[in-house]
């Protein structure tokens, strides 16, 4: 079993959390601040899993998972990210991120965002595409529902590993560049559903008319 470092209270960050704690998994949880105020938090929603800071969650952890509003971005502790793999749960909401022009534009992948902020970490899209309701009921689901991963080969297939431990399936789609797959306004964004029937939405975005803006962008 794996050290877990989840990074945000919020509705993943907790689901994830008590998932990961159910399969097995050493988990820390941390907010914004003082670990004091995510005690109760972890205690009511995610028994087993231990409160403390982003810096020492990072630091005790073998993969980092990041459920933080996107604009918190640099609240993130990149020198105890350093090395590790960083899950990035994110997604760029203008309600609550504020409007980005460069988020807003088509092909614009949060993930390599992300992963050029914290070169000295491997960054993985996964987690963001599921709604939270969904992750919370869905796990170990007969059939299985699935969870998309993309980026590096290696990190990835890790990856791999803690969705399935979680109660998913998970669907290798790419490269972190993929990741703008499942971001929102793909069709991908919102589903549950299984790793067959996910396969198709994702590999059919292109043809979307956002598919096709985002594929341009990226020079596909």
């Amino acid at each position: 079993m794996s050290t877990i470092a989840v990074l945000g209270a919020g509705k993943v960050g907790t689901i994830l959390a008590r998932l990961a704690v159910e399969a097995g998994h050493e988990v820390y949880i941390a907010g914004s601040g003082d670990p004091s105020k995510v005690e109760l938090i972890a205690r009511v929603l995610v028994p087993g899993a231990r409160a403390t800071t982003n810096t020492d969650a990072a630091d005790r952890a073998e993969i980092v998972i990041a459920a933080i509003p996107l604009h918190k971005w640099a609240s993130l502790p990149a020198g105890q990210m350093a090395g590790k793999i960083v899950v990035d749960a994110m997604n760029y909401w203008w309600e609550t991120d504020g409007k980005d022009s460069e988020f807003a534009e088509p092909g614009a992948s949060t993930s390599e965002f992300i992963q050029e902020r914290f070169p000295d970490s491997v960054v993985v899209k996964a987690f963001n595409h599921m709604g939270y309701h969904d992750l919370d009921e869905q796990a170990n689901a007969r059939p299985r529902k699935a969870i998309a991963v993309a980026g590096p080969e290696a990190a990835a297939a890790r990856v791999g590993e803690l969705v399935d431990d979680l109660g998913f399936d998970p669907l290798y789609i790419g490269e972190l560049r993929e990741g703008v797959r499942l971001q929102p306004f793909s069709p991908a964004f919102g589903a549950n559903e299984t790793a067959d029937v996910l396969g198709g939405i994702v590999d059919g975005f292109p043809e979307s008319e956002r598919g096709r803006k985002v594929w341009a962008a990226l020079g596909r």
